[in-house]
């Protein structure tokens, strides 16, 4: 009665197992497992908050470092891009040492002198509700306040703003409220908050997203090797070149600029299948090329998107209405290209790309 269930033929070492219907496990499984359940989701978040935790008095750390040694050597603002650069040679996997990550921890340092408050309150709430109460108040006092109900509450970045901005601090105590009952436990809002943070992720190095920044180096370090080869006029400008706009960070994959086409060429490389968003991403890289780097006789930036996997249809609809010049190919499959004719001789075609990734 206790045999296996298995789908297909049974053969010695190899088993397609099928779970039994929860119907057969009868009432003490059903207990069982979902103390089970309960056990996981209790260690995974006090996992996920000691890292969260780690990872702010490390920020701290280093905001403190460069205001003592801008004190002690006079150094001005611009060595943070010069730090910005080598932590991220040393630590390619992380995308927490932006020039902007960078000044915030200078200025988190700023902000909480004492360190055992940063150790008691505020290491005990995401990064980017820290920033919110940097940006957002100006005494300290308002900020531990935030931060005790932000930890009290579970109030992820966004309800803690809207909190700010309607002064909970100062209506306190005098109106009648359903905060306790309306607002979401720590457990599910910023438990999940700090789940989702892709500085947390990267601080944690967990397994995803280190595979994922494994292939796409690979895939960069082979593609590019590849076209430097090819000899078709391709100016190497730049790898992961890092953008700034409208307060947020953004890294160009690859940056060309093809001597022969007088135009830049844009390469994103993704490691997964085709999404809509893609194409809007690299349009607006390809806008910001033409905006800023663009010499006036230059022509308009060309835009290539190498994914794993594709669907012909969904990418000619997201294609469609743009008008910088943009490429897609997947790494098996066939092309959807939307290049003017007069560019075909002298890029590598798609197929050659393609052929070149498998």
């Amino acid at each position: 009665m206790d045999k296996r269930k298995r789908m297909g033929k049974d053969k010695e070492g190899v088993v397609f197992p099928v779970a039994p219907n929860l119907s057969e496990m009868g009432d003490s499984y059903l207990q069982f497992i979902e103390e089970i359940k309960k056990e996981i989701q209790k260690q995974r978040v006090s996992v996920v908050m000691n890292a969260n935790t780690s990872m702010i008095c490390l920020y701290w750390n280093i905001g403190r470092a460069i205001l003592k040694k801008q004190e002690e050597e006079g150094w001005g603002t611009k060595v943070i891009d010069r730090m910005s650069k080598d932590l991220k040679i040393a630590f390619p996997e992380m995308s927490g040492f932006s020039p902007r990550n960078i000044k915030y921890m200078r200025k988190f340092a700023q902000c909480w002198g004492d360190y055992e408050i940063v150790q008691r309150v505020v290491a005990q709430i995401p990064w980017r509700t820290n920033i919110t109460l940097m940006d957002k108040l100006k005494t300290q006092e308002e900020r531990i306040w935030y931060a005790g109900k932000t930890i009290e509450n579970g109030w992820s970045k966004t309800i803690l703003e809207l909190q700010i901005q309607s002064k909970l601090m100062e209506r306190t105590g005098k109106t009648v409220n359903n905060f306790p009952v309306a607002l979401p436990s720590l457990d599910s809002d910023m438990a999940n908050q700090i789940f989702k943070d892709p500085y947390l992720f990267d601080f944690l190095g967990t397994d995803m997203p280190r595979r994922e920044v494994e292939i796409e180096q690979k895939l960069t370090e082979h593609i590019q090797s590849f076209l430097l080869e090819l000899g078709q006029g391709f100016a190497f400008v730049g790898r992961q070149v890092h953008l700034e706009v409208g307060g947020q960070d953004f890294y160009l994959d690859l940056l060309f600029y093809h001597l022969k086409l007088r135009c830049y060429v844009v390469i994103e490389l993704k490691a997964c299948d085709f999404e809509p968003g893609f194409i809007s991403q690299l349009n607006m890289y390809q806008n910001i090329v033409n905006d800023i780097l663009c010499h006036p006789d230059d022509k308009p930036t060309i835009g290539l998107l190498l994914v794993k996997g594709k669907n012909k249809t969904v990418v000619e609809y997201s294609l469609s209405g743009y008008q910088n010049p943009i490429g897609v190919a997947d790494w098996q499959n066939q092309l959807t290209q939307s290049l003017p004719e007069e560019f075909q001789s002298s890029l590598p075609s798609i197929e050659e790309i393609e052929k070149e990734l498998e």
